[in-house]
């Protein structure tokens, strides 16, 4: 596809979330607005021995509803759980793909894990009963391309496919390479996000070897607490969140309805640290800034961003660093902005929480309402901006932000603005 002479305008026509609080968008949705937890005991396997013993998990999830029977048994949960919110998100675009239109538009997907889940039984059978009885479905069960491979295969869509893997920041690099695609590069829309599904012996050992995780089990709706004094780490959740790009003049052409402009992606590298960021949180602030550059294009300025979901995973150096950033970043207007963190409910979704916080993003413009920080009794040292605590907010904002940053200092920052 050629480059074009001039950037396009891009609508979000379609989204979707498969969350720990909602199997789709309108629950999920609502459920943030009334500040419900999805965080409980974990029940996929047997927890008891772990420092952590719970968990955001997605609850009554039924795949037969968008794979065929024997494509459930070879996908493992995370392709599930992505080829799930994609169709809810073509639904709700109201987007038809035929031939004609097929190879312009394309797909592209974050994670972090793949499907460790699969590697982690087809290990085990593995040691138990020889290389001969793994599953002759175990690699593709599992590898992280699957996600937006088997989308493309369910929904026809013949243009770029990409699976980008960068950590915590993998859902937001994909809806900003998707973005990126329509502005510049000619394709007319393109399905993105983020998918995840990893809560799993392997993975909660790992993260608490890390001294990552909250292990406060006694309380698990409470655990999740950005900002809060008395955070002690994320809680790891799991689920999907979509939507759908589209060019905006065709989306105008066809009546879509139009939920709200994307206008600026923005990309980093701390350069620092494999797992903690720098103290002045300049990798951070340079995305924000790349991605403030960007929306200039679209007309906005810093001060009109009204709304920042913030990255905010309930650690001790995340939430205060990010604030650091979000300060350098807009001055004095730092203070006349909302920043939320609904990590405090869904969990930390690993490489799909940039696909789901996009959502959310685009629903606090779409609706009107911006979602709660719950679990913020009293803000930690340093934490001293508008975390709209606890209960959601009715107010108009121009354009939000959503931020993403993953181990290994990958940051990314998506804009998008109301219409």
């Amino acid at each position: 596809m050629a480059r074009t002479s001039s950037p396009k305008r891009v609508a979000v026509t379609g989204a979707a979330l498969l969350s720990p609080v909602g199997n789709d968008l309108d629950s999920s949705w609502h459920a943030l607005l009334d500040g419900r937890s999805g965080v409980g005991p974990i029940t996929r396997f047997d927890a008891s021995a772990q420092k952590t013993s719970i968990a955001a998990e997605v609850k009554g999830f039924s795949p037969e509803n968008y794979l065929d029977k024997k494509a459930v048994k070879r996908f493992d949960l995370f392709i599930q759980y992505a080829v799930a919110a994609a169709k809810m998100a073509m639904a709700d675009s109201g987007l038809a793909v035929d031939e004609s239109l097929a190879l312009k538009v394309g797909c592209a997907m974050g994670c972090g894990l793949g499907g460790l889940a699969t590697i982690e039984a087809n290990h085990e059978v593995l040691l138990s009963r020889g290389p001969d009885r793994v599953s002759p479905f175990f690699v593709p069960m599992m590898i992280g391309n699957m996600a937006p491979g088997q989308i493309a295969i369910e929904l026809g869509v013949k243009g770029p496919n990409l699976m980008v893997s960068t950590a915590c920041a993998a859902g937001t690099h994909a809806v900003g390479w998707a973005f990126q695609q329509i502005r510049d590069n000619g394709y007319t829309a393109m399905i993105a996000g983020g998918a995840e599904a990893v809560i799993t012996p392997l993975a909660v050992a790992g993260f608490n070897a890390l001294k990552a995780l909250s292990t406060r089990n006694d309380a698990p709706e409470k655990a999740s607490r950005p900002f809060d004094k008395d955070r002690d780490g994320f809680v790891i959740g799991e689920g999907a969140g979509v939507i759908v790009l589209e060019e905006w003049e065709h989306a105008v052409a066809r009546g879509a309805k139009i939920y709200a402009e994307a206008a600026g992606f923005g990309a980093s590298s701390d350069a620092y640290h494999m797992t903690a960021p720098p103290e002045n949180g300049e990798g951070a602030i340079a995305a924000m800034r790349a991605a403030l550059e960007d929306a200039a294009i679209c007309g906005l300025a810093p001060t009109d961003i009204g709304y920042i979901n913030a990255h905010g995973t309930s650690t001790d150096l995340n939430d205060l660093i990010e604030t650091v950033a979000i300060k350098s970043t807009f001055g004095e207007h730092a203070y006349k902005l909302a920043v939320s963190s609904t990590k405090s409910m869904t969990g930390h979704l690993l490489g799909a929480a940039g696909g789901l916080e996009a959502v959310i993003s685009v629903m606090a413009l779409y609706d009107g309402m911006l979602p709660p920080t719950i679990n913020l009794d009293e803000p930690g040292p340093g934490c001293d901006l508008d975390y709209v605590p606890n209960v959601s907010r009715k107010v108009k904002v121009k354009a939000a932000m959503s931020n993403s940053f993953g181990f290994g200092g990958t940051n990314g920052c998506l804009i998008f603005k109301a219409v």
